[in-house]
């Protein structure tokens, strides 16, 4: 703030009422100095990783251009724009901190985190992924080679609707295939 003159903001506040557009620009980059130092000493550690102040200021940016766009504010004095700006930065950083507040107080450095806390992987362990993959061979062998292509599809996910129409036959039909599978799997289980 020091490096603007009063007179020239004065100045600048008389283009600003006028609707100036280059105006308002001008006076928020004057400020924006400013403003951030408001945010930073406000944003409390744990939430310096969710937002910046530089997000807060060009947010409120972003409002304030547009309603002196529209034409809706005007300031009679420098004073009383500096103070709808910091006004305006404060309330929008709380809504921040309000936004942020929560998953902040829930999250944990994964450091701080013990193993068997930790959450599993999506992804199948080896030995979930061979056992899988042996279950497909047999289903496969005892499977008609006709209906091979029901089973891919049922293995991808598809529902028996869905593989019904995809292999025109009614849906009914692919559910008998299917239990018909499962009673197969299970006889050549037993047999094992």
């Amino acid at each position: 703030m020091t490096t603007i003159h009063v007179d020239s903001l004065d100045a600048l506040l008389e283009k600003l009422n006028s609707g100036d557009h280059d105006a308002a620009e001008r006076a928020f980059v004057a400020y924006e100095p400013y403003l951030r130092k408001v945010v930073r000493r406000l944003l409390p550690a744990k939430l310096r990783p969710k937002f910046d102040s530089i997000d807060v200021v060009q947010s409120v940016y972003g409002d304030v251009l547009s309603a002196f766009r529209a034409g809706g504010m005007r300031f009679a004095t420098v004073a009383q724009l500096r103070a709808f700006l910091i006004k305006a930065t404060r309330n929008r950083f709380i809504d921040r901190v309000r936004q942020y507040h929560a998953s902040a107080e829930r999250e944990r450095p994964l450091d701080d985190t013990e193993a068997h806390r930790l959450p599993l992987s999506r992804q199948p362990r080896p030995s979930e992924a061979a056992a899988a993959e042996e279950l497909w061979e047999r289903l496969l062998a005892v499977c008609p080679p006709e209906h091979h292509d029901v089973l891919r599809l049922r293995r991808r996910g598809a529902t028996a609707s869905e593989i019904a129409a995809q292999v025109h036959m009614h849906e009914g039909s692919i559910r008998r295939i299917l239990r018909e599978l499962s009673v197969r799997l299970a006889c050549a289980e037993v047999q094992r």
